[in-house]
Protein backbone atom coordinates (compact mmCIF):
# COMPACT_ATOMS: atom_id res chain seq x y z
CA UNK A 1 0.00 0.00 0.00
CA UNK A 2 1.12 3.72 -0.88
CA UNK A 3 1.02 5.85 1.06
CA UNK A 4 -0.57 8.66 -1.39
CA UNK A 5 -1.91 8.34 -4.90
CA UNK A 6 -2.73 11.17 -7.06
CA UNK A 7 -5.33 9.76 -9.66
CA UNK A 8 -6.56 11.83 -12.78
CA UNK A 9 -3.57 13.45 -13.78
CA UNK A 10 -4.38 15.55 -17.31
CA UNK A 11 -1.11 15.58 -18.23
CA UNK A 12 2.82 14.68 -16.61
CA UNK A 13 5.33 16.69 -18.05
CA UNK A 14 8.65 15.75 -16.96
CA UNK A 15 12.36 16.11 -17.79
CA UNK A 16 14.01 12.49 -16.97
CA UNK A 17 17.45 11.63 -15.73
CA UNK A 18 20.11 12.29 -12.84
CA UNK A 19 21.77 15.25 -14.91
CA UNK A 20 21.70 18.45 -16.91
CA UNK A 21 20.25 18.33 -20.60
CA UNK A 22 22.30 19.67 -22.99
CA UNK A 23 21.80 21.58 -26.22
CA UNK A 24 18.54 20.66 -28.12
CA UNK A 25 18.11 17.52 -25.50
CA UNK A 26 16.90 20.21 -23.31
CA UNK A 27 13.46 20.07 -24.77
CA UNK A 28 13.14 16.79 -24.67
CA UNK A 29 10.12 16.43 -22.19
CA UNK A 30 8.65 13.19 -21.22
CA UNK A 31 4.69 13.61 -21.30
CA UNK A 32 1.88 11.35 -20.08
CA UNK A 33 -1.51 11.58 -20.65
CA UNK A 34 -3.89 10.47 -17.91
CA UNK A 35 -1.79 8.75 -15.08
CA UNK A 36 -2.10 8.17 -11.51
CA UNK A 37 1.41 8.53 -9.20
CA UNK A 38 1.94 6.43 -6.16
CA UNK A 39 4.26 7.96 -3.08
CA UNK A 40 6.01 5.72 -0.26
CA UNK A 41 7.78 7.13 2.67
CA UNK A 42 8.49 10.20 0.59
CA UNK A 43 9.47 8.98 -2.82
CA UNK A 44 8.01 8.17 -6.06
CA UNK A 45 6.69 4.32 -6.24
CA UNK A 46 4.36 4.17 -9.32
CA UNK A 47 3.73 5.43 -12.59
CA UNK A 48 1.35 4.25 -14.93
CA UNK A 49 -2.61 3.64 -14.92
CA UNK A 50 -5.23 4.28 -12.26
CA UNK A 51 -6.67 1.03 -12.80
CA UNK A 52 -3.29 -0.62 -11.75
CA UNK A 53 -2.63 1.84 -9.10
CA UNK A 54 -1.93 0.08 -5.77
CA UNK A 55 -4.23 0.82 -2.80
CA UNK A 56 -3.25 4.00 -0.60
CA UNK A 57 -3.98 5.81 2.42
CA UNK A 58 -4.76 9.12 0.86
CA UNK A 59 -5.92 10.19 -2.49
CA UNK A 60 -5.49 13.51 -4.06
CA UNK A 61 -7.55 14.03 -6.97
CA UNK A 62 -5.53 16.04 -10.09
CA UNK A 63 -9.35 16.72 -11.88
CA UNK A 64 -7.29 16.37 -15.02
CA UNK A 65 -4.77 19.06 -14.69
CA UNK A 66 -1.07 19.52 -15.57
CA UNK A 67 1.56 18.22 -12.98
CA UNK A 68 5.10 18.59 -13.26
CA UNK A 69 8.52 18.29 -10.56
CA UNK A 70 8.62 20.69 -8.11
CA UNK A 71 10.22 23.79 -9.27
CA UNK A 72 14.43 24.32 -8.04
CA UNK A 73 15.49 28.32 -7.34
CA UNK A 74 19.38 27.20 -7.70
CA UNK A 75 20.22 30.99 -7.47
CA UNK A 76 19.22 33.14 -4.50
CA UNK A 77 20.42 35.63 -2.23
CA UNK A 78 17.78 34.76 0.53
CA UNK A 79 18.99 35.76 4.13
CA UNK A 80 19.75 39.63 4.20
CA UNK A 81 18.80 42.60 6.79
CA UNK A 82 16.51 45.49 5.39
CA UNK A 83 15.38 46.29 1.66
CA UNK A 84 16.97 48.60 -1.00
CA UNK A 85 13.54 50.29 -1.85
CA UNK A 86 15.23 53.54 -1.57
CA UNK A 87 17.06 52.98 -4.94
CA UNK A 88 14.19 52.83 -6.97
CA UNK A 89 14.45 57.00 -7.59
CA UNK A 90 18.28 56.06 -9.06
CA UNK A 91 17.43 53.29 -10.50
CA UNK A 92 14.50 55.34 -12.88
CA UNK A 93 17.02 57.98 -13.31
CA UNK A 94 19.10 55.39 -14.85
CA UNK A 95 22.26 55.53 -12.13
CA UNK A 96 24.59 52.46 -13.14
CA UNK A 97 24.42 49.80 -10.24
CA UNK A 98 28.14 50.37 -10.29
CA UNK A 99 28.06 53.28 -9.61
CA UNK A 100 25.53 53.01 -6.99
CA UNK A 101 27.67 50.56 -5.39
CA UNK A 102 30.97 52.90 -5.40
CA UNK A 103 28.45 55.47 -3.23
CA UNK A 104 28.17 52.85 -1.14
CA UNK A 105 24.79 51.68 -1.71
CA UNK A 106 23.49 48.55 -3.31
CA UNK A 107 25.36 45.63 -2.31
CA UNK A 108 26.91 47.37 0.45
CA UNK A 109 24.08 49.14 2.20
CA UNK A 110 22.51 45.48 2.82
CA UNK A 111 25.86 44.61 4.21
CA UNK A 112 25.45 46.95 6.73
CA UNK A 113 21.65 46.23 7.47
CA UNK A 114 22.78 42.42 7.71
CA UNK A 115 25.33 43.30 10.37
CA UNK A 116 23.30 44.81 12.49
CA UNK A 117 20.15 42.28 12.23
CA UNK A 118 20.57 39.42 14.86
CA UNK A 119 20.22 35.57 14.62
CA UNK A 120 16.74 35.52 15.15
CA UNK A 121 15.82 38.92 12.97
CA UNK A 122 17.41 37.12 9.64
CA UNK A 123 15.86 34.01 10.28
CA UNK A 124 12.14 35.19 10.67
CA UNK A 125 12.56 36.80 7.82
CA UNK A 126 14.05 33.90 5.45
CA UNK A 127 11.96 31.67 6.88
CA UNK A 128 9.04 34.04 5.65
CA UNK A 129 10.23 34.30 2.58
CA UNK A 130 10.89 30.58 2.05
CA UNK A 131 7.56 29.72 2.77
CA UNK A 132 6.19 32.08 0.11
CA UNK A 133 8.30 30.81 -2.42
CA UNK A 134 7.19 27.54 -1.32
CA UNK A 135 3.73 28.56 -2.31
CA UNK A 136 4.41 29.52 -5.70
CA UNK A 137 5.94 25.89 -6.06
CA UNK A 138 9.72 26.42 -5.28
CA UNK A 139 10.64 23.31 -3.76
CA UNK A 140 14.35 23.14 -3.50
CA UNK A 141 16.19 27.02 -2.68
CA UNK A 142 20.05 27.48 -3.21
CA UNK A 143 21.11 30.22 -0.77
CA UNK A 144 24.09 32.29 -1.06
CA UNK A 145 25.72 34.27 1.59
CA UNK A 146 27.82 37.73 1.03
CA UNK A 147 25.83 40.31 2.58
CA UNK A 148 28.32 40.04 5.36
CA UNK A 149 32.06 40.45 4.26
CA UNK A 150 33.43 39.75 7.62
CA UNK A 151 33.75 36.41 9.41
CA UNK A 152 30.88 36.81 12.18
CA UNK A 153 28.06 38.07 9.53
CA UNK A 154 29.06 35.38 7.06
CA UNK A 155 28.67 32.40 9.38
CA UNK A 156 25.66 34.09 10.80
CA UNK A 157 23.89 34.09 7.52
CA UNK A 158 24.74 30.35 6.55
CA UNK A 159 23.92 29.41 9.89
CA UNK A 160 20.53 30.86 9.47
CA UNK A 161 19.95 28.40 6.28
CA UNK A 162 21.30 25.94 8.30
CA UNK A 163 18.28 26.34 10.94
CA UNK A 164 15.97 26.46 7.39
CA UNK A 165 16.87 23.47 6.50
CA UNK A 166 16.37 21.73 9.70
CA UNK A 167 13.24 23.50 10.60
CA UNK A 168 11.18 23.89 7.28
CA UNK A 169 9.57 21.28 4.53
CA UNK A 170 12.25 22.82 1.90
CA UNK A 171 15.61 21.23 0.93
CA UNK A 172 18.18 24.27 0.64
CA UNK A 173 21.88 24.20 -0.23
CA UNK A 174 24.32 26.69 0.93
CA UNK A 175 26.95 29.00 -0.93
CA UNK A 176 29.59 31.17 0.32
CA UNK A 177 29.72 34.29 -1.26
CA UNK A 178 32.05 36.30 1.02
CA UNK A 179 33.88 37.39 -2.40
CA UNK A 180 29.95 39.71 -3.05
CA UNK A 181 32.08 43.02 -2.70
CA UNK A 182 34.81 44.44 -1.19
CA UNK A 183 34.53 44.98 2.74
CA UNK A 184 34.44 47.91 3.39
CA UNK A 185 36.87 47.81 5.66
CA UNK A 186 39.09 46.63 2.43
CA UNK A 187 38.16 49.61 0.60
CA UNK A 188 40.76 49.73 -2.30
CA UNK A 189 42.60 46.70 -1.28
CA UNK A 190 40.72 43.87 -3.34
CA UNK A 191 43.71 41.34 -2.78
CA UNK A 192 44.21 41.80 0.89
CA UNK A 193 40.66 41.03 1.28
CA UNK A 194 40.57 38.22 -0.59
CA UNK A 195 43.58 36.80 1.26
CA UNK A 196 41.59 37.33 4.36
CA UNK A 197 38.84 35.46 2.94
CA UNK A 198 41.17 32.72 2.04
CA UNK A 199 43.16 32.51 5.18
CA UNK A 200 40.26 33.34 8.25
CA UNK A 201 36.90 32.98 6.51
CA UNK A 202 36.86 29.95 4.68
CA UNK A 203 38.86 27.55 7.03
CA UNK A 204 35.63 28.03 9.14
CA UNK A 205 33.12 27.96 7.25
CA UNK A 206 34.60 24.53 5.67
CA UNK A 207 35.44 23.28 8.62
CA UNK A 208 32.10 23.68 10.43
CA UNK A 209 30.96 22.55 7.17
CA UNK A 210 28.30 25.26 6.46
CA UNK A 211 28.35 25.44 3.06
CA UNK A 212 28.38 23.27 -0.27
CA UNK A 213 30.00 25.81 -2.83
CA UNK A 214 31.64 28.94 -2.87
CA UNK A 215 30.77 31.72 -5.45
CA UNK A 216 32.82 34.95 -6.56
CA UNK A 217 31.12 38.13 -8.07
CA UNK A 218 33.84 38.42 -11.14
CA UNK A 219 32.95 41.79 -12.37
CA UNK A 220 34.24 45.23 -13.05
CA UNK A 221 35.11 47.02 -10.07
CA UNK A 222 34.59 43.70 -8.34
CA UNK A 223 37.12 40.97 -8.83
CA UNK A 224 38.83 40.40 -11.37
CA UNK A 225 39.40 37.15 -13.15
CA UNK A 226 42.57 36.93 -11.13
CA UNK A 227 41.69 37.30 -7.58
CA UNK A 228 38.49 35.53 -8.70
CA UNK A 229 40.03 32.49 -9.95
CA UNK A 230 42.27 32.33 -6.27
CA UNK A 231 39.34 32.58 -4.14
CA UNK A 232 38.19 29.87 -6.20
CA UNK A 233 41.67 27.46 -6.19
CA UNK A 234 41.41 28.43 -2.46
CA UNK A 235 37.65 27.05 -1.76
CA UNK A 236 38.20 24.21 -3.76
CA UNK A 237 41.21 23.03 -1.40
CA UNK A 238 38.76 23.20 1.08
CA UNK A 239 36.23 20.71 -0.40
CA UNK A 240 33.89 23.55 -1.84
CA UNK A 241 32.57 23.09 -5.25
CA UNK A 242 32.76 26.00 -7.81
CA UNK A 243 30.21 28.23 -9.00
CA UNK A 244 30.70 31.98 -10.26
CA UNK A 245 29.28 35.16 -11.02
CA UNK A 246 29.93 35.98 -14.60
CA UNK A 247 29.97 38.41 -17.23
CA UNK A 248 26.85 40.42 -15.78
CA UNK A 249 28.25 43.39 -16.80
CA UNK A 250 31.27 43.57 -18.73
CA UNK A 251 32.68 40.58 -20.40
CA UNK A 252 35.99 40.50 -18.88
CA UNK A 253 36.37 36.69 -18.76
CA UNK A 254 34.05 35.15 -16.46
CA UNK A 255 33.06 32.76 -18.46
CA UNK A 256 35.83 31.93 -19.93
CA UNK A 257 36.99 31.31 -15.92
CA UNK A 258 33.96 29.18 -14.71
CA UNK A 259 35.32 26.94 -18.33
CA UNK A 260 38.75 26.33 -17.45
CA UNK A 261 38.21 25.66 -14.11
CA UNK A 262 35.31 23.50 -14.54
CA UNK A 263 32.80 25.94 -12.47
CA UNK A 264 29.18 23.87 -11.47
CA UNK A 265 27.78 26.64 -12.72
CA UNK A 266 28.42 30.12 -13.70
CA UNK A 267 25.77 32.68 -13.41
CA UNK A 268 23.92 35.74 -15.20
CA UNK A 269 26.19 35.57 -17.99
CA UNK A 270 24.18 38.47 -19.76
CA UNK A 271 27.74 39.69 -21.50
CA UNK A 272 29.33 36.40 -22.07
CA UNK A 273 31.22 35.99 -24.67
CA UNK A 274 31.20 33.13 -27.61
CA UNK A 275 34.67 31.82 -26.54
CA UNK A 276 33.00 31.75 -22.94
CA UNK A 277 30.13 29.91 -24.09
CA UNK A 278 32.85 27.39 -25.94
CA UNK A 279 34.96 26.76 -22.87
CA UNK A 280 31.84 26.46 -20.13
CA UNK A 281 30.40 24.10 -22.93
CA UNK A 282 32.83 22.02 -23.45
CA UNK A 283 33.72 21.96 -19.45
CA UNK A 284 30.05 21.17 -18.83
CA UNK A 285 29.83 24.13 -16.55
CA UNK A 286 25.61 24.96 -16.16
CA UNK A 287 24.70 28.32 -17.55
CA UNK A 288 22.79 29.86 -14.58
CA UNK A 289 20.04 32.88 -16.06
CA UNK A 290 18.56 35.27 -14.66
CA UNK A 291 16.23 36.70 -16.64
CA UNK A 292 14.11 38.74 -13.84
CA UNK A 293 17.43 40.72 -13.23
CA UNK A 294 17.35 41.91 -16.65
CA UNK A 295 14.03 42.90 -16.99
CA UNK A 296 13.41 44.34 -13.56
CA UNK A 297 17.09 46.29 -14.25
CA UNK A 298 16.09 46.73 -17.91
CA UNK A 299 19.56 45.56 -18.72
CA UNK A 300 20.20 42.62 -21.93
CA UNK A 301 18.80 39.36 -21.39
CA UNK A 302 21.47 36.62 -21.50
CA UNK A 303 22.03 34.92 -25.06
CA UNK A 304 20.36 31.50 -23.77
CA UNK A 305 19.55 30.54 -27.39
CA UNK A 306 22.78 30.51 -28.48
CA UNK A 307 24.11 29.03 -25.56
CA UNK A 308 21.46 25.79 -25.90
CA UNK A 309 22.68 26.17 -29.87
CA UNK A 310 26.26 25.54 -28.48
CA UNK A 311 25.25 22.42 -26.45
CA UNK A 312 25.40 23.89 -22.80
CA UNK A 313 22.66 23.05 -20.71
CA UNK A 314 20.60 26.37 -19.01
CA UNK A 315 19.25 26.37 -16.03
CA UNK A 316 16.94 29.26 -14.81
CA UNK A 317 16.92 31.34 -11.24
CA UNK A 318 15.27 33.76 -9.64
CA UNK A 319 17.99 35.60 -8.47
CA UNK A 320 15.82 36.85 -5.39
CA UNK A 321 17.51 39.33 -3.58
CA UNK A 322 17.02 42.96 -2.18
CA UNK A 323 18.62 44.98 -5.07
CA UNK A 324 18.28 44.13 -8.10
CA UNK A 325 15.71 41.35 -7.97
CA UNK A 326 13.54 41.28 -5.22
CA UNK A 327 11.18 38.53 -6.65
CA UNK A 328 10.41 35.63 -4.76
CA UNK A 329 7.91 34.16 -7.56
CA UNK A 330 10.20 31.68 -9.88
CA UNK A 331 7.27 31.59 -12.32
CA UNK A 332 8.58 35.10 -13.43
CA UNK A 333 11.83 34.14 -14.58
CA UNK A 334 9.80 30.99 -16.29
CA UNK A 335 7.49 33.39 -17.99
CA UNK A 336 10.41 35.61 -18.72
CA UNK A 337 12.52 32.51 -20.66
CA UNK A 338 10.42 31.74 -22.81
CA UNK A 339 9.30 35.12 -23.67
CA UNK A 340 12.93 37.15 -23.90
CA UNK A 341 14.99 33.81 -24.04
CA UNK A 342 12.47 32.34 -26.46
CA UNK A 343 13.13 28.92 -24.77
CA UNK A 344 10.36 26.41 -25.60
CA UNK A 345 7.66 25.58 -22.77
CA UNK A 346 9.62 22.60 -22.65
CA UNK A 347 13.11 23.92 -22.98
CA UNK A 348 12.26 26.00 -19.98
CA UNK A 349 10.58 23.69 -17.89
CA UNK A 350 13.93 21.60 -17.79
CA UNK A 351 15.56 25.33 -17.06
CA UNK A 352 13.85 25.41 -13.30
CA UNK A 353 13.99 21.51 -12.60
CA UNK A 354 16.42 19.02 -14.12
CA UNK A 355 18.86 21.88 -14.91
CA UNK A 356 18.55 23.78 -12.34
CA UNK A 357 18.72 20.31 -10.11
CA UNK A 358 21.90 19.15 -11.61
CA UNK A 359 23.35 22.96 -10.61
CA UNK A 360 23.48 22.45 -7.27
CA UNK A 361 24.05 18.82 -7.81
CA UNK A 362 20.82 17.39 -6.69
CA UNK A 363 19.72 15.87 -10.22
CA UNK A 364 19.90 12.38 -8.46
CA UNK A 365 17.00 13.05 -6.23
CA UNK A 366 15.37 16.26 -7.35
CA UNK A 367 14.12 17.87 -10.39
CA UNK A 368 12.16 14.95 -12.00
CA UNK A 369 9.39 12.83 -11.47
CA UNK A 370 10.71 9.48 -11.89
CA UNK A 371 10.61 5.83 -9.72
CA UNK A 372 12.71 6.40 -6.76
CA UNK A 373 13.42 10.09 -6.89
CA UNK A 374 11.74 12.48 -3.97
CA UNK A 375 8.31 13.12 -4.41
CA UNK A 376 8.62 16.88 -4.77
CA UNK A 377 5.71 17.73 -7.32
CA UNK A 378 3.09 20.48 -8.12
CA UNK A 379 -0.43 19.86 -9.30
CA UNK A 380 -1.03 22.94 -11.17
CA UNK A 381 -4.51 25.13 -12.04
CA UNK A 382 -3.82 24.32 -15.35
CA UNK A 383 -4.08 22.05 -18.24
CA UNK A 384 -1.63 22.01 -20.22
CA UNK A 385 2.45 22.28 -19.94
CA UNK A 386 1.51 26.10 -22.63
CA UNK A 387 -0.59 27.43 -20.21
CA UNK A 388 1.60 28.28 -17.35
CA UNK A 389 3.86 29.91 -19.73
CA UNK A 390 1.19 32.26 -20.96
CA UNK A 391 -0.51 33.09 -18.41
CA UNK A 392 1.72 35.46 -15.91
CA UNK A 393 1.55 37.63 -13.03
CA UNK A 394 -0.89 34.75 -11.16
CA UNK A 395 0.28 32.25 -8.61
CA UNK A 396 -0.75 28.93 -10.87
CA UNK A 397 0.29 26.23 -8.55
CA UNK A 398 -2.61 24.72 -7.25
CA UNK A 399 -1.08 21.94 -4.80
CA UNK A 400 2.59 21.63 -3.59
CA UNK A 401 3.67 17.79 -2.46
CA UNK A 402 6.77 17.46 -0.47
CA UNK A 403 9.03 14.72 0.39
CA UNK A 404 5.58 13.53 -0.36
CA UNK A 405 3.73 15.68 2.21
CA UNK A 406 0.83 17.56 1.15
CA UNK A 407 1.90 21.52 1.51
Amino acid sequence: MTDLLIKNIGILATPEGNGPKRGKEQGDIGIKKNVAIGITFGKISYIGDIEEAPAAKEVIDAKGSLVTPGLVDCHTHLVFGGWRQHEMELKLKGVPYLDILKAGGGILSTVEATRKATFDELYEKAKKLSLTMLRYGTTTIEAKSGYGLELETELKQLKVVQKLQEELPIDFVSTFMGAHAVSPEYKGRGEEFVDYLCNEVLPVVAGEKLAEYCDVFCETGVFDPGLSEKMLLKAKEYGLKLKIHADEIDPIGGGELAGRLGAASAEHLIAATDEGIRLMSKSGTIGVLLPATSFYLDKPFARARHMIDEGMAVACASDFNPGSSPNLNLQLAMNLACLRYKLTPEEALCAVTLNAASAIDRAGSVGSIELGKQADIIIWDAPDLNYIFYRYGSNLVDTVIKKGLVI
